[in-house]
């Protein structure tokens, strides 16, 4: 997909994006998908992957996003994984794109990329000669994997998000790029969300925003990015899924329908992409869809 596509698609706006995926396979069962957030489904469950994509799109996600979250040389370095990292790649795009045939859609397919460590860990960022490094590898895996753009989602840190938006800007294919996000329109490391919209307006990037940020704390993040940046927003929201490292997640989980109406709130200050992290699934996605779809005709 070309920037000019990737433009014109978001300006017919608002776009539906798809919800959780390592989430929703472990509230399913899929204990796999638990092992580097998704990886571990991709090798022991690839059919449940796949169905779970083709749900999305027969709930109206007008964009799919592969199982690639910790699919970068760096993570799978650790598990002795490294040398599959083109080929895990590539089976989470083809387990999209199947998905969404099985659906009868033909719908774009964007490679989720993230933080090298945790994402709720901002003090584990490393220098910033490894985030070139790694973020350039994992970028290049991506894009051959067959995407049509990179989603670099889940930062929680300007330095590593810059880093990584120039190095997946550098494929040439359109990015995205989306923070976790706190109380007051800050980012997790407390930076201004604002500051952070503007610092990865760059060439190349087409949307920025925020993601795995709990719903009541979304629309103070956007107004910030909003007044920082002329790119369109993305936003998908965290629906009270949290553990003990991301107690600023913790609230009462949102039904399919408040968190569609929800949607309609942040349109308003600019959201042209929006989904749903951590904890919704393809209820949510189909309420969000009868809300976005009747704000667009």
């Amino acid at each position: 997909m070309t920037h000019d596509e990737m433009s014109a698609w978001l300006a017919e706006g608002p776009r539906v994006l798809d919800g959780a995926t390592g989430s929703e396979l472990l509230r399913r069962g899929v204990s796999a998908a638990g092992r580097l957030w998704g990886v571990g489904a991709l090798l022991e469950d690839p059919d449940a992957v796949r169905r779970l994509h083709r749900e999305y799109a027969e709930a109206g996600a007008e964009a799919l996003t592969a199982a690639t979250f910790r699919v970068a040389p760096y993570s799978l370095r650790r598990a002795g994984l490294e040398d599959r990292t083109q080929e895990l790649a590539s089976l989470a795009v083809r387990l999209a794109r199947e998905g969404a045939r099985e659906a009868g859609r033909d719908i774009l397919v964007f490679a989720s990329q993230t933080t090298l460590e945790d994402c709720y860990r901002p003090d584990l960022v490393p220098g910033d000669d490894t985030l070139r490094h790694e973020h350039a590898a994992t970028a290049a895996a991506l894009a051959a994997s067959g995407a049509d753009a990179l989603l670099l989602e889940t930062f929680n840190t300007i330095r590593e998000a810059r880093i990584a938006v120039e190095a997946a800007a550098a494929t040439g294919l359109p990015t995205i790029a989306s923070f976790t996000c706190i109380s007051g329109g800050r980012i997790l490391s407390g930076e201004d969300a604002g500051e952070a919209a503007g610092a990865v307006f760059l060439p190349g990037v087409m949307a920025a925003g925020a993601n795995c940020t709990a719903v009541g704390d979304v629309l103070a993040a956007l107004g910030a990015m909003a007044a920082a940046t002329p790119l369109p927003l993305v936003v998908y929201a965290n629906n009270a899924w949290y553990e003990e490292d991301s107690a600023f997640l913790a609230a009462d989980p949102v039904t399919p329908d408040q968190y569609g109406f929800c949607a309609l709130g942040w349109i308003t200050v600019g959201a042209r992409l929006i989904g749903g992290c951590c904890g919704t699934g393809p209820e949510h996605i189909a309420a969000l869809a009868s809300q976005v779809l009747h704000r667009r005709s």
